[in-house]
């Protein structure tokens, strides 16, 4: 499955009481259908899901998914510190249709977490997922940081498809692309190669008249090493698709790096800023990837100091400030994250005024 773009990992509203605003969680998530996002990731670190009980993430989770357009791509987070509640919460977003599972990386028993645990759970859970698995890296919240050779090891598993690596280490995410390179395989994407999913296909084949229909097994993407033909178009109802070929996807998670770390390998990202500024984001990724080295590097210029200010250092509040600020719903962070002060406010205000989205 193609993993290429940008994917804002959506927050989740609240209710100043603290309870979850699904009114504005569904209003969010049509308004970044509407831009050009690759697709929406739900319950991300940025959507305070560890935040969330079980019957909240649920909640959300299936809210997000009636919301969201059908062309975007739908990513949900679904990792817990064990195996079979990850696979609990993951089996859930499969049957909503969600199109690919995130996995946090285990990390509260620290010490344990040597190479063979995360070998593994990752493996337990791809196993028996029922959709594809992206691992997702972010040592500065867990305090663990997967090493680059134990990414690449899980990349040989058919059903582990890339990885959201947060820890902004350029070098890191060169390693795992350069380490991962001989990995190929066989996704569908349209005729303009953008992604196409099992729930694409299957929305297209019920209103379809006719037409050749490609298996979900190789819409999935397949392990094997020849190289598939990118020529023939199969046709389902309005839906014309092809074969593409991709590897392991490494997506990044640091926007004011996102240039460095296309350069480096990656094929898109995951990113807190595109929440508050998708189009802002995607406009760095178009200009990389039209060739225009200039022109990327003075979108990644304009946003830099507005996404290290926002997302590295205010965090979630930050986020959900500038989401206010840019015309979407932010709203409170449920505590111990606190609201900004007036000054803080107001220097997101100068830092977001030239980025409007």
């Amino acid at each position: 499955m193609l993993l290429h773009g940008i994917f804002p990992p959506i927050t989740t509203p609240f209710y100043p009481d603290g309870n979850v605003y699904y009114k504005k969680l569904e209003a969010n998530v049509e308004h970044y259908s509407r831009t050009p996002a690759a697709g929406i990731v739900v319950l991300g670190s940025t959507g305070e899901a560890i935040m969330l009980s079980d019957q909240e993430r649920r909640d959300v989770l299936k809210c997000a998914r009636q919301a969201a357009a059908p062309n975007k791509v739908l990513v949900a987070g679904t990792g817990i510190e064990s195996a079979i509640e990850t696979l609990k919460l993951t089996e859930y977003a499969a049957e909503l249709g969600y199109d690919i599972a995130m996995v946090r990386t285990p990390h509260y028993y620290k010490k344990q977490m040597e190479k063979a645990n995360i070998l593994a759970f990752y493996r337990a859970v791809s196993d028996r997922s029922p959709i594809p698995v992206i691992i997702y890296n972010f040592p500065q919240a867990t305090g663990y940081d997967i090493p680059a050779e134990v990414v690449i090891e899980l990349a040989e598993h058919p059903n582990l498809i890339g990885i959201k690596e947060s820890s902004g280490d350029v070098e890191k995410v060169r390693r795992m692309v350069e380490g991962a390179r001989h990995i190929r395989r066989s996704v569908t994407v349209t005729e303009t190669f953008e992604a196409v999913t099992p729930r694409m296909m299957a929305a297209a084949s019920s209103g379809a008249n006719g037409g050749e229909l490609v298996s979900v097994g190789a819409l999935a993407g397949s392990s094997s090493a020849s190289k598939p033909s990118s020529s023939a178009v199969s046709v389902v109802g309005n839906l014309k698709t092809r074969q593409k070929e991709a590897g392991f996807q490494v997506l990044v998670g640091a926007a004011q790096k996102l240039h460095p770390s296309l350069d480096a390998g990656a094929v898109g990202a995951i990113l807190a800023f595109a929440c508050a500024a998708p189009t802002a984001c995607y406009e760095i990724y178009a200009a990389w990837k039209e060739g225009d080295a200039e022109l990327a590097r003075l979108k990644q210029e304009r946003i830099v100091n507005a996404a290290e200010r926002l997302v590295g250092e205010l965090g979630i509040p930050g986020v959900k400030y500038g989401m206010d600020f840019n015309g979407y719903y932010g709203g409170p962070a449920r505590l111990p994250l606190l609201p900004l002060t007036a000054n803080l406010r107001g220097e997101i205000e100068q830092l977001l005024g030239g980025i409007r989205n």
